[in-house]
């Protein structure tokens, strides 16, 4: 099958509580058969957060494809498109192989010596002269836990920075925070399974089709089967979820609160609700119910710009629903009251009782392979195993585990997130900031101020990375990093599933993996404890995983009853797994008990409008019992909205061909061919009003900056405009610095602003002016005609992979 044109691949329909039947997808480099590969390596995917199991295809040293796992309980043997065929960016001629230092003003070559000298010595300096305040870290959500907690170990536990944070602040803050608020702790209270059994399944913000496409796949063999849920979607785009959708809600961007508060309205006014369970296993009930009565579903759906009878038509399958899956995106994350909104979820499933139970669940999802590891382990500023900063009691037992001094662990003040570190560094205080595995110069808002931030003379640059990314080329020190399939280590996905990732081969050149960037880092700054002992006291990845089950023990996300072992041959386990779970635990929260006692929470929660942390003692006034914790939400409108010089909302996002900003995906010939260049969507309404044609090129502009795209009507909501936030300009010529040249960049147009609650930033709002540079001259955009840009008329190409993007599947049990 062309795994292109048809990114879901094959259907293999099935009904409510029955198992997901096994299918089976490979793909092999041309030439390559079953038969000539020397070693199949247990992995899972690593561009898009779903955890797809899949086995490393390995012949004479190299990778030469990969295989979905028939026995993984996550994807029960599919691959997606990026799965099938994004492993061949690791064979790019372009890889870093050799470190490279910044002199006289150029990137040359250097040794590894010279290299991390230089950062640890410019490291030093500052410590001395300014101490940890000037030091910062940013990762990202696609390396391993074992290097995310060896990271956090050296940033708190050693320097003792409070600036450390991973782009999991761009992508899922808001799952978070949101989980934060309605729980006190993170954690998925749901599962993937959860598919097989749900009667109505609502998508709020996500589309799913094209971010976890796997996923996709198993809701729609459940809508090809015999009774098929209903489909709840809250989109302003017309997406593959909402063309399937029995209601579609396209709201104006930037009213989800409203569009919340109207849908728990009629559910509570209708007595669609559980008053046992809010009774039993809530606070906050009343509170909200005083909230709600002020937004009656008239006035909501004026002020949404969405028909009324479909806001009711979704709140009685929402209130009616037996069993009732929710999922939340960045729809609702990367907007002005992201938590508040994402909160709204969860309280639906509160005051419905819809917790615990197969098909009752709600997956405030990820976007990225290890963004649960990244907070698990506190390489995003939170302290490792959810323990909670502003608790006395939780410092003083992770200083235990690392054996230091509590106070050395910063925990004055809420960890720093990445908008405000960045600036720090436009004022100079931060001076030092280590980048891993991320790409800041195309995937933060407002670009042109981002640039100029980190081209100060007086910031010291270190960037690690597979390639020279737009942000590597302006870094003083760039390291070369093993990829995915080259080192060992485990992650997790969005539903706690656990998986071990082997090394099949070696990476090219000198690269070295995180983890030993960040131990001869530890090293070489002369990290120790208070007796001193080095303080990292672990060499290889599964002693970093024993290590980091030590400090899990007894918390929410307990790892002890895992091992490497444990993990190999068979699928990913789900965490908590320990003597009470040794196989792991599909669903949290079945008997009504929460991590929210006072004394266990991660967080005592924030002010949904200022963002203040709540004092323990107002924690523990309001929640002495630990229960969940249904929290009302005020509608405020954007900060930034349409205008006479700026007629239309601005959205950016994804698409299923490309990963973050393609770092990976743009050099996979079958991806890149698929979604090989910007695009802007408007509606038909707003094309045929403006006299605009697809494939028209016209300038995007915000107070920010602007953008040249060409046009694809598609089926937006009119007044929206939707640009992917993909392209930047890796590929920039010789002598030239990112951002030379035609901006494609739709970072270029964003606001630097952010949720208050869980400081994720605005992507999905702002105001925007449309100017036509050139007609089209009958040339279509190039976007993908497979997905949500898909146009509304006739005459477009079809995209396809053709003979290199197909691929085989297998249907069936698999021995």
């Amino acid at each position: 099958m062309d795994r292109i044109a048809e990114p879901w691949g094959s259907r293999t329909p099935y009904g409510s509580g029955r198992q997901w039947p096994v299918r089976v997808d490979t793909y092999l480099e041309p030439g390559i058969d079953e038969h000539d590969v020397d070693a199949w390596v247990q992995s899972a995917s690593v561009l898009h957060s779903n955890g797809d199991g899949l086995d490393i295809a390995v012949r004479d040293g190299r990778v030469v494809g990969v295989r979905g796992r028939a026995v993984d309980r996550v994807n029960h043997g599919r691959l997606g498109p990026k799965d099938l065929f994004g492993w061949q960016a690791n064979s790019s001629v372009d890889r870093l192989t050799v470190p490279l230092i910044r002199r006289d003003g150029r990137l040359v070559e250097t040794d590894w010596d010279t290299a991390m000298a230089a950062m640890v010595d410019r490291a030093r300096q500052l410590l001395a002269e300014r101490g940890p305040s000037s030091i910062g870290f940013y990762t990202s959500g696609q390396l391993f836990l074992e290097e995310y907690y060896t990271l956090a170990l050296i940033g708190h536990g050693g320097i003792g920075t409070n600036h450390m944070d991973g782009n999991t602040r761009l992508c899922t803050a808001t799952a978070a925070a949101a989980l934060k608020q309605s729980f006190a702790c993170d954690g998925q209270p749901g599962s993937y399974t959860d598919i097989d059994h749900a009667d109505v399944i609502a998508l709020y913000g996500h589309n799913m089709a094209e971010t976890q496409t796997v996923l996709w796949s198993r809701v729609l063999d459940r809508l090809a089967g015999p009774n098929p849920p209903a489909i709840v979607c809250v989109d302003p785009r017309e997406t593959p979820v909402a063309r399937l959708a029995t209601v579609h809600l396209a709201p104006r961007p930037g009213t989800n609160v409203m569009l919340m508060n109207g849908l728990l309205n009629e559910i509570v006014h209708n007595e669609w609700i559980d008053h046992d369970y809010i009774t039993a296993h809530t606070v906050g009930f009343e509170e909200l119910r005083a909230r709600i009565a002020q937004y009656p579903a008239d006035e909501v759906a004026h002020v949404c710009d969405v028909p009324v009878d479909d806001l009711r038509a979704a709140a009685r399958l929402l209130g009616r629903a037996e069993r009732l899956l929710s999922t939340v995106l960045q729809g609702f994350y990367q907007s002005h009251q992201a938590t508040a909104a994402a909160v709204q979820v969860d309280n639906v499933h509160l005051v419905r009782g819809m917790l615990g139970k197969p098909g009752c669940g709600i997956l405030q999802m990820n976007g990225q392979p290890t963004a649960q590891n990244t907070r698990e382990c506190g390489a995003d500023g939170d302290l490792p195993a959810f323990r909670n900063w502003a608790n006395d009691a939780h410092v003083e037992e992770l200083a235990r585990i690392w054996n230091i001094d509590p106070m050395r662990i910063p925990h004055y003040t809420a960890p720093t997130h990445l908008m405000q570190m960045m600036r720090y560094v436009e004022d100079g205080s931060l001076r030092w900031l280590h980048v891993s595995g991320t790409n800041p110069a195309v995937s933060l808002p407002e670009l042109a101020r981002v640039r100029q931030i980190l081209r100060q003379d007086r910031l010291f640059l270190v960037v690690q990375d597979m390639f020279l990314s737009e942000t590597a080329q302006l870094a003083d020190v760039v390291l070369p990093v093993a990829g995915w399939g080259e080192k060992t280590g485990t992650f997790t996905n969005v539903d706690r599933t656990v998986h071990l990732s082997e090394k099949a081969v070696d990476p090219p050149g000198q690269a070295r993996s995180d983890l030993e960037i960040f131990l001869d880092f530890a090293d070489r700054l002369g990290l120790t404890d208070k007796d001193g002992a080095p303080l990292v006291k672990w060499r290889t990845p599964e002693e970093a995983f024993e290590a980091w089950k030590r400090c899990t023990e007894g918390r929410p996300c307990d790892y002890t009853g895992l091992s490497y072992d444990k993990l190999r041959g068979g699928s990913g386990i789900q965490w908590p797994c320990n003597d009470e779970y040794p196989d792991g635990t599909e669903r949290l929260y079945t008997d009504g008990r929460f991590f929210s006692a006072p004394q266990v929470c991660e967080s005592y929660g924030r002010d949904l409008v200022t963002g203040a942390p709540l004092e323990p003692t107002e924690y523990r006034a309001m929640n002495p019992l630990g229960k969940a914790i249904i929290k009302a939400a005020e509608y405020l409108p954007p900060h930034e909205t349409v205008s006479e010089e700026y007629p239309y909302h601005l959205i950016t996002g994804r698409t299923l061909y490309h990963f973050h900003t393609r770092t990976k995906t743009g050099r996979v010939p079958q991806l890149q061919d698929a979604a090989p260049e910007v695009w802007v969507e408007m509606s038909e309404h707003d094309a045929y009003a403006n006299e605009y044609r697809e494939g028209d090129l016209l300038e995007v502009g915000t107070a920010r900056g602007s953008v040249r795209a060409r046009l694809r009507v598609s089926g937006i909501r009119p007044g929206v405009l939707f640009v992917p936030f993909h392209y930047g300009y890796w590929d920039t010529p010789a002598g030239h610095e990112p951002g030379d040249g035609d901006p494609r960049a739709a970072n270029e147009l964003t606001i630097t602003d952010w949720d208050p609650a869980s400081k994720q930033p605005l992507f999905k709002a702002g105001a925007a002016r449309v100017e036509r540079v050139a007609a089209s001259e009958g040339v279509p955009s190039a976007a993908p005609t497979t997905t949500a840009s898909r146009p509304v008329r006739a005459g477009v190409t079809q995209t396809t992979g053709g003979p290199a993007g197909t691929a085989d599947e297998m249907i069936g049990e698999v021995v």
